[in-house]
């Protein structure tokens, strides 16, 4: 049986269509500056190092550390009635653009600053997947 996701899910939009299209295939990608070599995300269809409209979408390790997080104790909205205590993390890439996303497989007191991570592919529904990291091993 399978119950369905109350949570809210990613809208792409042209600019974010190669992001979650790669997120779905399990092999993220992120736009890279064809002109000064800088990843960056969000995406935008504008480089915000050098402002060139010159950028690619570029598989990434999908790699990275714990750049910062919260847990959260309370629930503040009802989706989230069964995960309290869960954290929102903020992971720095080893390409070096940061994204919030959950890290899982460890309890929240479990995360510390400079936990190196990992992508892991979330497949919530059969058209969206969300990523989110687990500690490297």
């Amino acid at each position: 049986m399978t119950t369905e996701y109350k949570k809210i899910l990613p809208r792409p939009t042209m600019d974010s269509d190669g992001f979650w299209e790669s997120v779905k295939r399990h092999q993220m990608a992120l736009q890279k500056c064809l002109d000064c070599g800088a990843f960056h995300f969000p995406p935008s269809d504008m480089c915000p190092e050098c402002w060139s409209f010159n950028t690619q979408w570029t598989p990434v390790s999908g790699k990275g550390k714990v750049f910062s997080f919260v847990v959260f104790h309370q629930r503040y909205h009802p989706a989230w009635e069964g995960d309290v205590p869960y954290d929102v993390t903020l992971v720095e890439l080893e390409e070096g653009p940061r994204m919030l996303t959950n890290v899982v497989g460890v309890k929240p007191d479990e995360i510390k600053v400079g936990l190196p991570v990992e992508v892991a592919y979330d497949d919530v529904t059969p058209e969206a997947t969300l990523p989110k990291f687990r500690p490297l091993s």
